[in-house]
């Protein structure tokens, strides 16, 4: 079979040591029982080879790179049917899935690793677990806790609703073409938190807002939201980086009392 040449516009960089590769695939943990499993950007099935080995769930690759498709339905005749062309971020997953828990696990191209991790909050109810490859700054922003430098919004947006476990680093020798960038490995687990004990979309407003000046006190970047009732509050006297998940909540509810 001829090679899928990697599109440097779909942020393609295929995976070539097998070893990582299954150690990814092990890395699911599948403490939710799900029985379906999406792959993102399966590429020519350096992860699928060894995702269709579990029995215990079914195996979906999605990709919007038609050559790829082309190349994965001739390697994986067993997947007839299960292989998807389509955008990631653009399909509505309830049509491949159904109402149903899945999980999502992929080499995941960098230029858009955010924004499939956005995409996987619009469905937390339904993904227990997410594996990923990422850029190594990127993942361990997602990872960091509060204190850290690299902590920010998407820090605390994931964390919201998701156990962040930095896994592994992978250096980019291990892939084609070599990206210019190291690599890692990191695992979401969903945590029990179905809803926040705040209005989301205002939580997701001040976290924002808050980080827009992380190098300010929490009362002067969010002034424009205070009064005379909260501005006095201790946890403003905080940088943002240095607030939990849980203090942002806090916060939320404190600028919605006026």
């Amino acid at each position: 079979m001829q090679k899928v040449k990697a599109k440097k516009h779909l942020g393609q960089h295929f995976l070539t040591d097998l070893s990582i590769a299954k150690k990814i695939v092990d890395s699911l943990s599948q403490t939710s029982h799900y029985k379906k499993v999406v792959e993102v950007g399966p590429g020519m099935g350096v992860l699928t080879q060894y995702l269709i080995e579990h029995k215990e769930y079914e195996t979906f690759p999605v990709d919007v790179d038609r050559e790829s498709i082309g190349y994965l339905v001739e390697k994986y005749p067993q997947l007839k049917g299960k292989i998807i062309y389509a955008d990631f971020l653009k399909v509505d997953l309830n049509e491949l899935i159904a109402d149903e828990p899945f999980a999502v696990i992929g080499n995941f191209p960098y230029n858009i690793s955010t924004q499939i991790l956005f995409k996987v909050l619009d469905y937390k109810d339904q993904i227990p677990e997410v594996v990923g490859m990422f850029q190594k700054e990127v993942a361990e922003r997602f990872a960091s806790k509060p204190g850290s430098k690299i902590y920010g919004i998407t820090s605390v947006l994931l964390q919201a609703f998701y156990d962040v476990e930095y896994l592994f680093t992978v250096g980019p020798e291990v892939f084609d073409p070599p990206p210019k960038v190291q690599s890692a490995v990191i695992r979401f687990v969903r945590n029990e938190k179905m809803t926040l004990d705040c209005d989301e979309k205002r939580f997701k407003t001040i976290v924002k807002m808050a980080f827009g000046q992380r190098r300010k006190m929490m009362r002067k970047s969010l002034k424009s939201l205070l009064n005379d009732s909260n501005k006095d509050n201790e946890i403003l006297t905080q940088r943002p980086e240095q607030l939990s998940v849980k203090q942002f909540v806090e916060l939320t509810n404190l600028l919605i009392e006026q």
